[in-house]
């Protein structure tokens, strides 16, 4: 019996011991020091909501590299594309007081809503404008909201939504888009009779008590404790200022907030709606919450060690399972900002990471650690995990750019340089707008009219390609521009393409066609 118990004490205890606990708060107070010093973020927050309580609500690090100031718990970020689900929601408590059905059609409340087939225009529903399942290409249009937000209306984003083109049929593939959840925020102003800014924060912001929080960065109330955006720029950390989406884009990312503020929007989802001080109150109803949180669109599922059976995007939520515990997540990035919502209903756990630089390593370092933690799981070190993982991604980056600054280096040693003049011409795109490029100091200089941040020199790379390096380092979104050529030899038109793999997907250079202005 001795002998057994002995074996008992040395096989079992230490795979107990091996299994996950969750974090205390000294060990998330650890675990976010460690990862801003790993990513080189200068301020993080972090909440966890647990059956109905908040157990951390912490702020770490500065809001700004430049003035020192602290995070904390009332910290405002962009939570950017952490929105949607709002926007789900604005849409659900129509659905609940029966101004709308998911399955309506978009025709029926904006009629000048056109997509680039008619089949699909006619057919297009509330519930597609959440799913990303609309045929059209990954990040599709964002260059009339990105990098600078621009100065598009919702009205001529909407009009220039039939100029893309669908690069899968409709309803058979998940490709993220930012556009149509702006045709929703657009659909409650037209059934609601006020803007979705002052919807979200009339409807969900102040029922909720979250005080601080607005729709959009120029809507906030006091704006002394705001983050400011940084990125790296060859390897040095940077400030980028504000990210603010205009009015009519919020609904795809304009939200700010903070945790203290978060815990109060998830509290409401992990109790099916209810909340105030007895949960006594109805946001949107319980079915609705259902709507939102069932698959929509599949995704594809890789090996992971999570062993998750299923991913798929409900409304305004991506969802998957952590070894069959149901997971309702959602990211959001804007412009040195990037961000994490994190809810287990099953566990009654919601975890909110948000963070002021570009690296979504960083809150997934924290969120998984801390959800291993409730679920039980094998510890593991995701900062190191992850770590890794950027590190290689970046190298492959770098030889890349290496690779392609090093012919460009060798073309302009050569002196081979061919005629600017068959190339500089105003051009314009059917829904970008209107381009110049223009003889400037022996090279070519690219400028956009509706996006002033694209802009930069261009450098002759190879037969009528350039490359134009944009003034904004920041973007990290170097473009190849491919001239196309007449009879006489002198440029057409252009098309676009990023140089780098790892830029962001919102430079969809390459749904660009620019045809030369000859007026």
């Amino acid at each position: 019996m001795r002998k057994l118990y002995l074996l008992f004490y040395l096989l079992v205890l230490p795979c107990l011991a091996a299994i996950s606990q969750p974090l205390s708060s000294v060990e998330i107070d650890r675990l976010a020091e460690r990862t801003m010093k790993t990513f080189n973020v200068p301020g993080i927050a972090v909440l966890v909501v647990k059956d109905g309580a908040v157990v951390h609500s912490k702020g770490y690090g500065v809001s700004s590299i430049k003035t020192g100031k602290p995070v904390d718990e009332n910290t405002l970020f962009g939570i950017a594309s952490n929105s949607k689900a709002f926007t789900a929601a604005t849409l659900a408590i129509l659905v609940d007081e029966k101004k709308l059905s998911w399955d309506d059609k978009v025709i029926k409340y904006i009629p000048e809503f056109r997509l680039y087939n008619s089949y699909v225009t006619e057919d297009f529903t509330i519930r597609d404008l959440l799913t990303h399942r609309s045929g059209l290409g990954l990040g599709a249009g964002d260059l009339m909201i990105w990098p600078d937000s621009a100065n598009f209306t919702i009205n001529e984003i909407i009009y220039n939504l039939r100029f893309l083109k669908q690069v899968s049929p409709f309803r058979t593939k998940y490709d993220y888009d930012n556009l149509l959840y702006m045709v929703a925020g657009e659909v409650v102003t037209r059934v609601s009779g006020m803007s979705w800014e002052s919807f979200v924060e009339q409807r969900i912001m102040k029922p909720l008590g979250m005080n601080r929080s607005a729709a959009q960065y120029s809507r906030l109330k006091d704006k002394t404790n705001v983050i400011i955006g940084h990125c790296e720029v060859d390897g040095k950390l940077q400030e980028t200022g504000h990210s603010e989406m205009q009015i009519g884009q919020c609904s795809a990312g304009g939200i700010y907030s903070s945790i203290n503020d978060l815990s109060k929007w998830v509290m409401c989802q992990l109790n099916n709606g209810k909340y105030g001080i007895d949960r006594e109150k109805q946001l949107f109803s319980e079915a609705a919450q259902q709507e939102m949180w069932s698959p929509q669109t599949i995704i594809p599922v890789g090996k992971n060690k999570y062993n998750s059976h299923f991913r798929a995007y409900g409304l305004g939520w991506d969802l998957t399972d952590l070894k069959g515990t149901k997971q309702v997540m959602h990211t959001g990035g804007l412009g040195g900002m990037v961000t994490q919502v994190t809810l287990l209903p099953e566990l009654k756990l919601g975890i909110v990471v948000l963070t002021n630089q570009e690296v979504g390593a960083a809150f997934s370092a924290i969120s998984n650690a801390i959800k291993d933690g409730y679920l039980g799981f094998q510890p593991e070190d995701w900062v190191v995990k992850l770590d890794t993982l950027r590190i290689k991604s970046l190298k492959e980056d770098e030889k890349l750019s290496v690779k392609i600054s090093a012919e460009i280096d060798k073309v302009i040693a050569s002196g081979v340089q061919p005629d600017l003049k068959l190339y500089a011409g105003n051009y314009a795109d059917n829904w970008l707008g209107k381009v110049s490029i223009t003889e400037r100091y022996g090279k070519l200089w690219f400028q956009a009219d509706r996006s002033p941040k694209l802009n930069g020199t261009m450098y002759f790379y190879k037969g009528n390609t350039f490359v134009v390096k944009w003034t904004l380092r920041e973007m990290k979104a170097d473009a190849f521009v491919s001239f196309n050529l007449d009879a006489e030899g002198k440029a057409k038109g252009f098309t676009m393409k990023a140089v780098f793999p790892l830029t962001d997907f919102s430079f969809d250079f390459h749904d660009l066609d620019f045809r030369i202005v000859t007026d």
